[in-house]
């Protein structure tokens, strides 16, 4: 894929940061960079992902009855071994 050259401003203390973070993983601050980004932005869908879900359930809670299995289990009639 084509790459965009984008100027990024760090203060000092994250440009030392993410140099020692590079030199660890032996990675370029670019590819960290990029891999920073992709995972916030996987964050951010997920996040929009989940709050859609609770506004679905909101509008429209599951009516479960948590007794229902236990009644049916009571009631059934067990095969003798």
């Amino acid at each position: 894929m084509p790459r965009r050259q984008v100027l990024v401003q760090l203060d000092d203390a994250h440009v030392a940061e993410l140099d020692r973070v590079a030199e660890a993983v032996d990675e370029s601050r670019s590819e960290l960079i990029r891999r920073a980004i992709d995972r916030y932005l996987e964050a951010i869908d997920e996040g929009v992902a989940d709050l859609r879900y609770a506004e679905a359930y909101r509008q429209l809670p599951e009516q479960l009855d948590d007794d229902a299995g236990l009644r049916a289990l009571a009631s059934t009639t067990w095969p003798e071994r």
